[in-house]
């Protein structure tokens, strides 16, 4: 990814599309660039709409995976969940689009892989090695691309293990792999996730830490794109970026350029104050 047409990827942008145009406005990236979005394209901020528009707008050069919200999205849309009191997707289910915007998303994967990098929303466990994750995520992405996708989804919406084992039944599989991409920020050493804290990692819950400090991560030997994580705000590793910097909280969107090159690589941030959720 040493080229002049590296990617740039951009943490969660929940709705938050003048914040967006300001940051493409001052990287002006060349139009063969590809844009990497870490998920969550929409919800929470004030123009879901018009964000997925754009993205969608940007035809192949945007890779986009599956976050939470976009997931509760389709949920929504399926009558499988009920709306939020602070979603505000509302007016993507009105619109006379919604249809194709809803495939759209249905279609994103769970994490895209090129160049040795990996992107997730969230995070993996630390059992998973590169092979794996593809694996869990390719048969996660069949299931919702498949005519019974709102059964699975209701499904994947039931409780279920927090632990991995390669001796779980299918649905149960399915289940740790969709909490994983979409949900973990802690676990343990054996990979045991965590759901209810969201905060910094010096506030961990006892006995767990970070996904990505587990020791032994069999994802350590390539560079794993992130977002969902608002409380860790940016972070640079050589083989760990975690992009989400709480946008949509008011605080700043950050993007990447994703040179080979860790060394190389340069962040570009813009202010959010103007799309802050105050729900």
């Amino acid at each position: 990814m040493d080229t002049l047409a590296a990617p740039f990827a951009f943490g969660d942008l929940q709705g938050c599309l003048t914040p967006l145009r300001r940051l493409l406005a001052q990287l002006s990236p060349p139009e063969d660039t590809p844009l990497w979005f870490t998920g969550d394209l929409v919800n929470r901020g004030p123009e879901s709409l018009g964000t997925l528009r754009e993205i969608v707008g940007f035809g192949p050069r945007a890779k986009a995976v599956l976050g939470n919200h976009d997931v509760h999205l389709l949920a929504v849309a399926a009558g499988i969940r009920r709306q939020k009191a602070d979603d505000t997707f509302g007016d993507i289910l009105e619109a006379p689009d919604a249809p194709e915007l809803l495939d759209w998303i249905r279609y994103r994967p769970f994490v895209h892989l090129e160049d040795g990098v990996l992107m997730v929303h969230a995070g993996v466990v630390p059992q998973w090695d590169t092979t794996l994750v593809l694996e869990l995520a390719d048969e996660l992405q069949r299931a919702l691309r498949a005519p019974n996708w709102p059964e699975t989804l209701a499904a994947l919406y039931q409780k279920g293990p927090t632990r991995w084992s390669p001796d779980l039944p299918r649905m149960d599989r399915l289940r740790v792999a969709f909490n994983a991409f979409t949900r973990v920020r802690f676990c343990t050493a054996d990979g045991e996730m965590e759901f209810s804290a969201n905060g910094a990692p010096e506030n961990s819950p006892a006995g767990f830490l970070p996904w990505f400090d587990a020791p032994d991560r069999r994802t350590s030997d390539i560079t794993v794109v992130f977002g969902h994580w608002a409380a860790l705000g940016l972070l640079m590793r050589d083989n760990v970026i975690g992009l989400d910097s709480g946008c949509v909280w008011g605080n700043r969107l950050s993007a990447v350029r994703l040179a080979g090159d860790p060394a190389s690589r340069t962040v570009a941030q813009v202010e959010c104050a103007d799309c802050r959720n105050n729900r």
